[in-house]
């Protein structure tokens, strides 16, 4: 009778096993077990230990306990979904340890996520200074992993061009790298896991160079079609490449990510704490509402030329878009010339905690995504998400991995991006429908079964423990 450990065996690639003999067989059967015992009951990460018996061999395999997170900000009012997964995974038993690359300028206010930003260490508010000094103390312990890891970063400049200026960024990265590789060693970390593929990853890339801690990343839109740098050796160095969507993870084979490490895990919401509204009757006015940063790829104008175009046909309605951004002065502009002004509210940055009690006040959530003039483009918006749990019915667009949430005319509704005409088809579609009803209820049931937040934090765990 033979022993083995997850930590023994070499020959297994890290996500998707295959045995390579009798051992690698029975580690291969133990590891797909596992993913099916990491269930919402389970019992504190620290006492779980999974026990095969195969072809007379016992597995046991050790479930990690404690996971480093970084991400751009930590926690931050737009990246709802990393916060609310570090704060799942805790109530999972894991313990986190946060890592932020910037210090968010709002907190929200909420006691568990508050806690959060208490403990999490905030990388760029060190001076460079101060983690100069860090570095070369890191050398001077790990000189060859810190050489070894450096020649890495000149590989990286060279890969990029050494004339470009974010390739001489990967070298000021480094530098933060080693103080994320402090922190790892510090909090007996055997994980790293970041949010976004760009300077989060480039940063703990090399941190996992450093110390040999295995890491993978989350990548969600800008992160992949806007600052794809070394996204091919980004993955090849990850234990998996983790991605939103089906949407993604084609995109990310497309530019040469091996498929093997490809993973998609969602962005989850909890819809336990959210009751569906049934029924109702219409507000009249329409109530029409939206939310979002007020840039291009959100496609405020589009919405605002589509109720433009219904308002002409003799449409009563009220919008009120929630958000804020460099487009604000244009949007006001549009609103006057399509005789839309006074129809209009602009509600500002809304807190995370307020966005429930705004949706449910509303007829129909639209967001009109479409793609901007540098190729950026959202992923699968969570703001779709809680408009449809709430059972408030959504209209959006047929880009990227939006039609993975939406299925048209029986989840919600759809049209074309970048086109307001087929926009406000959509939203009259809304107006028309002989069953909204049970539209929404799919919505809903969507989510609980596909998008709901237990349900991936427990696929994130069967990628960090595979």
């Amino acid at each position: 009778m033979r022993w083995f450990s997850l930590k023994q065996e070499k020959k297994l690639s890290p996500v998707n096993a295959r045995p390579t003999d009798a051992d690698g067989s029975c580690l291969h059967v133990a590891r797909m077990a596992c993913r099916q015992i990491i269930t919402p009951s389970r019992q504190k990460a620290t006492q779980i230990h999974s026990r095969f018996l195969t072809n007379n061999a016992i597995v046991v395999l050790k479930m990690i306990e404690t996971v480093a997170y970084l991400a751009p900000e930590i926690p931050s009012v737009s990246g709802t979904f990393v916060y609310q997964e570090i704060i799942a995974l805790q109530e999972a038993g894991i313990k986190v340890v946060p890592i932020s690359v910037h210090q968010p300028a709002v907190v929200v206010q909420d006691d568990s996520v508050r806690q959060l930003a208490a403990k999490t260490t905030y990388l760029y508010r060190s001076s460079l200074v101060s983690v100069l000094a860090g570095s070369m103390s890191y050398f001077l312990q790990h000189p060859a992993k810190y050489l070894a890891t450096l020649f890495t970063v000149v590989g990286d400049i060279l890969t990029v061009g050494s004339l470009k200026l974010g390739a001489w960024k990967l070298l000021y990265q480094f530098l933060y790298a080693s103080r994320v590789a402090r922190l790892l060693e510090e909090n007996s970390c055997q994980y790293l896991h970041i949010h976004f593929a760009h300077v989060p990853t480039q940063i703990g890339m090399y941190a996992s160079l450093l110390t040999g801690i295995p890491f993978s990343f989350t990548a969600h839109a800008n992160d992949l079609y806007v600052n794809k740098l070394l996204l091919r050796e980004k993955a090849a160095r990850a234990k998996a490449a983790v991605t939103i969507s089906e949407y993604n993870r084609q995109f990310m084979r497309s530019q040469g990510v091996d498929e093997d490490k490809l993973a998609v895990v969602r962005c989850g919401i909890k819809t336990g704490e959210h009751n569906y509204r049934s029924g109702g009757t219409r507000s009249s006015p329409l109530k029409i509402g939206s939310l979002g940063r007020l840039v291009a790829k959100k496609g405020m104008d589009d919405l605002l030329l589509a109720l433009g175009q219904l308002h002409r046909q003799g449409i009563d309605f009220q919008l009120e878009i929630a958000g804020d951004g460099e487009l604000r002065d244009r949007l006001e502009e549009i609103a006057v010339a399509q005789g839309i002004a006074d129809k209009l509210k602009f509600v500002g940055a809304m807190p995370h905690e307020l966005v429930y009690d705004w949706m449910n006040s509303l007829d129909v959530f639209v967001l009109a995504c479409k793609q901007d003039d540098r190729g950026d483009r959202d992923g699968i918006p969570v703001v779709l998400m809680e408009a449809m749990t709430l059972g408030v019915p959504v209209v959006s667009t047929q880009i990227s991995g939006v039609s993975e949430l939406i299925e048209h005319e029986r989840s919600g509704f759809l049209a074309e991006s970048n086109c307001p005409e087929s926009l406000a088809r959509a939203i009259e579609r809304v107006l028309h429908a002989d069953s909204l009803e049970s539209i929404t209820q799919a919505a809903r049931q969507r989510i609980e079964t596909e998008f709901e937040l237990k349900t991936n934090v427990e696929r994130l765990l069967s990628v960090f423990n595979a």
